[in-house]
């Protein structure tokens, strides 16, 4: 297995939702969290409608030697300690130098079905996720996987885990959260942030207006303190690196860049927002890329007040052929 190159996305995903903003045990969302990948004992989760088993499937194509660890968190006290154990995957299907294998976890532990949640979360298996290894074969993506495959695909079962090629084709992420093949992690960001999906840029400015009060409640767990030191340490131009990164950019006719002044025309299918700054005077501050791929142009409206507040002021997205240049 490929562990290094699979090791950080998988780090991520241990601990994704194990702390949620403003980092105090106390918050109400700390004490009802609802973590990713849970699984709790088998009597209180059928009573309370969780799940307390999860498999996944996986494609692999070649005389290949698969090897899985299956890993976890477990709640200690106020903290969560890592769990990790080597599992067996189990063939349950092959054809045409294709094989399935499949990985099973269960909570086996007993607690009355009227137990509090606090009391299942201590005896639950939290963030379960399964990390795959293949030598002398490949494994076969499910998301987009070859013609000659795309049956054998469909047929895998997945509930609760859904599997991801990491590292080429020989590491596999059976992620509790829904992932792309060969995700990874922005070089931009300082770190975990643990806070369920939460973007980058808008949690570190939350984090930075903590009282001081919270921020030494929220330091009892070392991994917040950890957090909250790191972010009152970063740089401006680490700040700024957080507003996004263009990792593509596609030729337009007339380009435009950062710098230059234009006139706002919206089209029709602009929403009363955009309408209401038709004919205002503009500069461009960024170029970024929308869903589909087109260019998107973050602009400061000159007559705007709140222009002033630097990269975290007022800005305004609008395509090019929406955008008049001016000399």
């Amino acid at each position: 297995m490929n562990r290094a190159a699979a090791e950080r996305v998988a780090a991520a995903v241990l601990y994704e939702g194990y702390l949620l903003y403003p980092y105090r045990r106390s918050a109400l969302k700390n004490r009802q969290r609802w973590p990713f990948g849970a699984l709790y004992p088998r009597g209180w989760a059928e009573a309370n409608g969780e799940r307390s088993s999860m498999h996944t499937e996986v494609l692999v194509r070649g005389d290949a030697r698969v090897e899985a660890s299956l890993r976890w968190l477990e709640v200690r006290g106020s903290e969560a300690v890592e769990r990790e154990r080597d599992v067996g995957p189990q063939k349950v299907w092959e054809a045409d130098g294709l094989a399935r294998l499949r990985v099973e976890a269960r909570n086996e532990a007993v607690l009355p079905a009227d137990a509090p949640r606090d009391a299942a979360l201590e005896q639950a298996m939290i963030s379960t996720h399964v990390l795959f290894g293949v030598s002398g074969g490949e494994f076969v993506s499910l998301l987009d996987p070859p013609a000659d495959a795309s049956a054998a695909a469909r047929a895998c079962d997945n509930q609760g885990w859904w599997p991801v090629l990491v590292s080429g084709t020989d590491t596999v992420l059976s992620s509790p959260i829904i992932l792309y093949d060969h995700p990874q992690i922005a070089p931009e960001s300082p770190g975990d942030l643990f806070d369920a999906a939460e973007i980058d840029e808008i949690l570190s400015l939350r984090i930075l207006t903590l009282t001081e009060e919270e921020k030494r409640e929220a330091k009892r767990d070392p991994r917040a303190r950890g957090l909250i030191e790191r972010t009152e340490g970063l740089s401006p131009e680490q700040m700024s690196r957080l507003h996004g990164a263009i990792r593509e950019l596609r030729p337009v006719a007339q380009p435009l860049r950062q710098g230059d002044r234009v006139r706002l025309r919206p089209q029709a299918r602009a929403d009363v927002f955009d309408v209401a700054l038709a004919g205002k005077i503009a500069t461009i501050a960024g170029v970024e890329q929308d869903l589909d791929g087109r260019l998107l142009f973050a602009l400061t409206v000159d007559d705007d007040p709140g222009k002033d507040l630097g990269i975290f002021g007022h800005r305004f997205f609008f395509h090019a052929d929406e955008l008049e240049s001016l000399p």
